[in-house]
């Protein structure tokens, strides 16, 4: 278990993290996910030890870890670069933490080559990594991180450096990974996606504070505000004035016909088995199904059903309870 209670990092009075409350569970999967800057990878290096709070406390299986030298903190982190050694191989690279805890060749070896099988890389253990593809790559960084059998491990972005598909192959592995070790896993990412897939809990952070902490379908259906409502979904969310209402596109049809928001098509996005349009519908952008054959300045109309409607007041903060209205004013 990972407790951080009114953890704070400033540098010079600004930036970092403020007052972060948050507990992650024994076995848990936590992502935790905001735009750039918002301060992901310095609670990251608050929890792993490579950065001391200003203020407030960590603890680790209870165990208070807020000035804790890294080595005692029983935490592996995997970072978006990978930081592998060049010159070793990759059994080394494997084998390196394990060395430096001293352990016995024997138990060195076994350990390298039961966590290669696991991660099925155990064919390349004698290549350097520079003849390893990125997911070659990547795995082998994983195993070099759960090789020492840490109670936590602490990925930093570490699939931001591969194609789509592989990213989406690693996504699965990672998911299998986690349910196989039991160990808790604290996820950094500014993917929506990733988050979305491998995560039990999801932790919204803007301008290094937590927004909202939840299953990712809570914070989907149910986000706290516009910010939250924005950053998860794609496409993004339509967000209308008036009483501020949000309709995700996925819930708006647009047709050639019928009730609902008139307008014309301003862009056509067909995507394989679907097709997003965006329609300019009295002043408001609006995004949701349509059909592929529309084409720009087409007249449409958009509708939605009111129970999909988010209401938010006038200072973001979703407001409790559906909306009356199932279209702008």
């Amino acid at each position: 278990m990972i407790e951080l209670e009114r953890l704070t990092r400033t540098f010079d009075g600004r930036g970092g993290v403020r007052d972060v409350d948050l507990t992650v569970d024994d076995g848990e999967m936590i992502a935790i996910v905001g735009p750039s800057g918002c301060g992901k990878s310095t609670l990251l290096s608050l929890i792993v030890g490579l950065d001391a709070p200003t203020s407030g406390a960590l603890r680790i299986d209870g165990r208070d870890a807020t000035r804790l030298d890294p080595k005692q903190r029983g935490v592996a982190l995997v970072f978006q670069s990978y930081a592998l050694y060049p010159h070793f191989d990759v059994r080394r690279n494997i084998a390196f933490p394990l060395e430096i805890d001293r352990v016995g060749k024997a138990e060195i070896d076994a350990r390298v080559r039961a966590t290669a099988e696991r991660l099925a890389i155990a064919h390349l253990l004698d290549r350097k990594p520079k003849q390893l593809s990125g997911g070659e790559r990547q795995r082998v960084a994983l195993a070099r991180a759960i090789v020492r059998r840490p109670r936590v491990c602490l990925f930093d972005e570490p699939l931001s450096n591969l194609d789509p598909a592989l990213r989406a192959q690693m996504r699965v592995e990672i998911r299998a990974l986690h349910r196989e070790l039991g160990a808790t896993f604290v996820w950094v990412t500014h993917d929506q996606a990733e988050a979305m897939t491998l995560a039990d809990r999801v932790v919204v952070l803007r301008e290094g504070r937590v927004r909202q902490v939840g299953p990712p379908r809570e914070i989907y259906a149910r986000p706290v505000d516009t910010f939250v409502a924005s950053f998860f979904g794609a496409p993004a969310i339509n967000l209308m004035e008036g009483d501020t209402l949000g309709v995700r596109p996925e819930h708006v049809t647009v047709a050639r016909s019928g009730d609902g928001v008139q307008g014309r098509v301003v862009l056509v996005e067909p995507l394989g088995a679907e097709t997003w349009v965006t329609v300019d519908g009295g002043g408001a952008r609006i995004t949701g199904r349509g059909d592929p054959e529309l084409t720009t300045g087409d007249a449409v109309v958009a509708r939605w059903e009111a129970s999909d409607v988010l209401r938010f007041d006038e200072r973001g903060a979703r407001v409790e309870g559906p909306a009356v209205v199932d279209a702008p004013p």
